[in-house]
C-alpha cells in the first residue's frame, strides 16, 4: 500500500486507541485462566491477533466481538505441543515461548523472516543450562520442549525486558518458588512493571526486591473483566502534529498509567524548547517519532540507542535514510544517535516503510507539513491498522492505493 499525503493541517480531537502492550499482557493472562475472561477495549492489529493465535494453540478457547475478546483459559502445563505462529510480534514470541516450555511436549514457534531473526539467546541459553530442548533450524522454526521448572533465573537486564516478563508469565505456574536476577543496568523496567501489574489483575503476585524479582510457585490465574487502557505509544504521534502546525487533543488516556511512553509529553517539550540530550533506553519505541521531530525543530542527541538495531527494523539507520530525503543530517554511533538541526523541505523521492510501523507513523507527521509518499504503509496494521482513517478524520489529505 502506498499513501500519497499533501500538506494538510490536523486539528480536532481523537481516542487513544487501546495500548498494544496491555492487550498483550491481558490476552496472556486471561488465556491462562481458570474459567472465562472477557478483555474489553481491543483493537485487532496483526500483534494482537499473533498473540491470539498462540492463546489457541496452548489450549484456549476465544470468542471474538467487534471490541471485545471472550477467553476461557487453559493450562500449559497440560499441553500437547503445538504451532505457535507469531506473525512478525517479537513479544508474542518470547511472552509464549517459557509458556510452551512448560509442557513436555515439542512445541513449534514460526513467524516472518525477520522476527526470526531477532535476538532469543536468553532463552537458548536458560535451555542449555537446563537440559531443556531448544533448537532452531535451517528454515527459520523454533523448536522446544520442556520442562521449565522453579528455580533462579539470572538474566541480563540490558536486552529486552520481554524476556523477563515471558519468564515472570510462567513460573508462578511451577511448583516451587523462583527468583529472577537481574543483571547490569535495568532497561525498559515500566514495561516489567506493567506485567506485574496485567498478572494482579487476575490474581497472581511476584515482587521486585532490589535488582531481583520473587515469583511464588503453584499460583493460578484468575478469570476476570477488565478493559485495555488507551495507549501512549501511539498516542504520541498525534500530539506530535501539534509540533508540525496541528491542533490534535488526544482523548482517552490514563494519568496513573505504568506506561513508560508516557513521557513523550516532557520529551516533546525539550524538543520545541532546545537541542536536548535525551535517554530513551525506557522508551525505545518513541525514537522514530523523536527523530523526525528532532529534525523538524532543533535537533536533539539520543542515547541509549542501541537496541534499536533489533526492532522491525533497524530504527536508526532506516529513518536516518528516511529522514535525510527531506533533507536531515544525522550521524549514528554505537549506542548514540546526533540529529542536527537543518532546513527540511519535501522529499524528492519515493519514502519506505522499511516494514514498520512506528517507521511509516513518524514519516506522515512530516508529510503532513511537506507532502510526501510512503510505500508500505500497510505496516501500520501490525500496531494501528486504523491510524489513516484516524488521520483523515482530523484532516489529513492522503490518496492510498493498493500495490
Amino acid at each position: 500500500m502506498t499513501v500519497k499525503i499533501k500538506p494538510s493541517i490536523l486539528s480536532g480531537e481523537v481516542k487513544a486507541p487501546p495500548s498494544k502492550s496491555m492487550a498483550h499482557r491481558l490476552l496472556i493472562c486471561a488465556g491462562l485462566s481458570d474459567g472465562y475472561s472477557v478483555i474489553k477495549n481491543i483493537a485487532y492489529s496483526e500483534d494482537v491477533l499473533a498473540t491470539i493465535d498462540c492463546l489457541e494453540a496452548i489450549g484456549a478457547s476465544v470468542t471474538r466481538g467487534a471490541d471485545f475478546i471472550r477467553i476461557k483459559g487453559a493450562s500449559p502445563l497440560k499441553s500437547k505441543g503445538g504451532r505457535y505462529f507469531c506473525r512478525e510480534s517479537g513479544s508474542t514470541l518470547r511472552f509464549f515461548l517459557p509458556l510452551a516450555m512448560l509442557s513436555e511436549c515439542e512445541s513449534i514457534f514460526s513467524g516472518s523472516e525477520r522476527l526470526m531473526e531477532r535476538p532469543m539467546s536468553v532463552y537458548k541459553k536458560i535451555a542449555e543450562q537446563r537440559g531443556l530442548f531448544y533448537e532452531k533450524s535451517s528454515d527459520g522454526l523454533l523448536r522446544v520442549r520442556g520442562k521449565l521448572k522453579a528455580g533462579t533465573y539470572k538474566v541480563s537486564a540490558d536486552i529486552s525486558s520481554q524476556f523477563i516478563s515471558g519468564l515472570l508469565f510462567a513460573l508462578p505456574l511451577c511448583d516451587g518458588d523462583s527468583e529472577i536476577i537481574l543483571e547490569g543496568k535495568i532497561e525498559s523496567r515500566s514495561y516489567i512493571d506493567l506485567t506485574l501489574e496485567a498478572m494482579k489483575m487476575f490474581g497472581v503476585s511476584a515482587s521486585w526486591r532490589d535488582d531481583s524479582l520473587y515469583i511464588r510457585g503453584g499460583q493460578s490465574y484468575k478469570c476476570t473483566e477488565l478493559n485495555v487502557e488507551g495507549d501512549y505509544s501511539n498516542a504520541a504521534f498525534f500530539e506530535a502534529f501539534n509540533l508540525v502546525g496541528g491542533d490534535v487533543t488526544v482523548k482517552g488516556l490514563r494519568e496513573d498509567t505504568g506506561q513508560g511512553d508516557k513521557v513523550y509529553k516532557s520529551l516533546f517539550s525539550l524538543l520545541k524548547d532546545g537541542k536536548p540530550t535525551l535517554d530513551i533506553s525506557n522508551c525505545p519505541d518513541l525514537a522514530p517519532i523523536l527523530m523526525a521531530l528532532a529534525a523538524e525543530l532543533n535537533g536533539a542527541v539520543l542515547e541509549g540507542t542501541a537496541r534499536l538495531r533489533i526492532k522491525e527494523s533497524d530504527r536508526g539507520l532506516v529513518m536516518k535514510r528516511e529522514l535525510s530525503k527531506f533533507g536531515a543530517e544525522i550521524e549514528l554511533s554505537d549506542n548514540k544517535i546526533v540529529i542536527n538541526k537543518s532546513g527540511l523541505s519535501a522529499p524528492s523521492e519515493l519514502l519506505y516503510s522499511h516494514n514498520d510501523h512506528r517507521v511509516v507513523m513518524s514519516l506522515a507527521v512530516l508529510c503532513s507539513k511537506y507532502g510526501g509518499e510512503i510505500k508500505g504503509a500497510e505496516a501500520v496494521k501490525k500496531s494501528y491498522p486504523d491510524f489513516f482513517v484516524h488521520t483523515a478524520k482530523l484532516g489529513m489529505e492522503a490518496i492510498i492505493n493498493d500495490d
